[in-house]
């Protein structure tokens, strides 16, 4: 198996155009073509992850942060993110991050999260719009199944919790080839009349080259007319944070101390609490201080997150309780999400789940 399988298979579950705009997911350093002997995974990428990846004959690393944010100008090994990168090349190691990417898509980072404090009925807190387009196209009505079924093939017509979504429209298509045109229907330099099928269906934005391929290639037209529209609506499947709910209400102060055991936190750090039970929980796995004002429009009880600021606690205003419960502790089970995820895909190559501590925070 090569790296570039590896890669396809982690932007198949989690693709890169879901990313935000700073960040730099996907493969940083590595050969596509190389054969894999093993993927070491990670929270982080660092100097003592490399040298993990070496001794376990590992020659990819998944991390969830990438190593490289911004670009680089030399290589002297000045810092910790030179030092690394010089290693893994020296090394042959193919390095990867599925950064925010994960944390946008419902399965992901925040599922995971979701999952440790035992949230049920969870959905994305702010979804995001304009990702969704939609193809409309005109279709012999005998070839319509099998045009459908090819954009079905591809990932055209998933709507949420279901696949094969279209609506069709059925009416009368004519055309007149030039004595140059080579129709698949009727003649040249005859206007013919067909009955056809008007099909839309919606697809994700960053699947529109493999929609329209699709469509070409099974389309019976010399010439497809087709139109493709972006769309503002939102997408509940993909975007930042989850809401989600207790099984069963509690006490505040009792759901920090067991989100503090089920997380392992050295220390939370949290807002004035009341007497009231609490419910209701927004979360977002990293710095989710900016989703502060969408969790308190949700009605939610409690945000989990980490990196709040100092004055940033003020604005929970008494309406929400803010859990500040650390950026590597929020996060620190996503390793085991990218591993379990790998496993169950692929056989052919060892995954190993990295043992060192990258959390560079320590506590008294």
């Amino acid at each position: 198996m090569k790296i570039k399988e590896l890669c396809n298979s982690l932007e198949d579950w989690a693709p890169l155009a879901y990313q935000e705009s700073y960040d730099n997911s996907g493969l940083i350093v590595g050969d596509t073509s190389v054969e894999l002997t093993g993927v070491l995974v990670s929270l982080d990428c660092t100097e003592e992850v490399v040298a993990e990846a070496i001794a376990k004959g590992c020659n990819a690393i998944v991390s969830h942060h990438p190593i490289v944010f911004k670009g680089l100008k030399r290589f002297t090994g000045a810092n910790y993110v030179e030092r690394t990168l010089v290693k893994a090349i020296k090394n042959d190691i193919a390095l990867y991050a599925i950064h925010t990417n994960l944390d946008n898509v419902d399965t992901g980072v925040n599922k995971m999260l979701a999952n440790k404090i035992g949230l049920i009925n969870t959905q994305i807190l702010v979804p995001k719009k304009s990702i969704i387009k939609q193809l409309v196209s005109y279709v012999p009505t005998d070839q319509a199944e099998k045009v459908r079924n090819s954009l079905y093939s591809v990932g055209a017509g998933s709507l949420g919790e279901y696949s094969e979504c279209s609506f069709s429209v059925s009416g009368k298509g004519t055309f007149k080839g030039s004595s140059n045109s080579n129709p698949q229907v009727g003649e040249k330099e005859v206007r013919e009349e067909v009955a056809e099928e008007r099909i839309e269906v919606l697809f994700p934005a960053y699947l529109e080259t493999k929609v329209l391929s699709s469509l070409k290639s099974t389309h019976p037209y010399e010439e497809v007319s087709y139109r493709i529209l972006s769309l503002d609506n939102e997408n509940q499947n993909i975007g930042s944070g989850l809401l989600g709910e207790l099984s069963e209400a509690k006490m505040p102060l009792d759901f920090l101390l067991e989100l503090k055991s089920n997380l392992n936190a050295k220390g939370i750090r949290f807002t004035k609490i009341g007497d009231g039970k609490i419910k209701k929980i927004a979360i977002c796995g990293g710095s989710g201080s900016f989703l502060l004002q969408a969790a308190i429009r949700s009605g939610a009880d409690v945000i989990v997150s980490s990196d709040f600021k100092y004055h940033e606690f003020f604005d929970a205003d008494n309406k929400i309780i803010i859990a500040d419960v650390g950026h590597y502790e929020s996060e620190q089970y996503t390793k085991d999400l990218i591993a379990d995820f790998l496993r169950k895909k692929f056989l052919k190559f060892a995954v190993h789940l990295s043992e060192v501590n990258t959390n560079p925070i320590n506590y008294l």
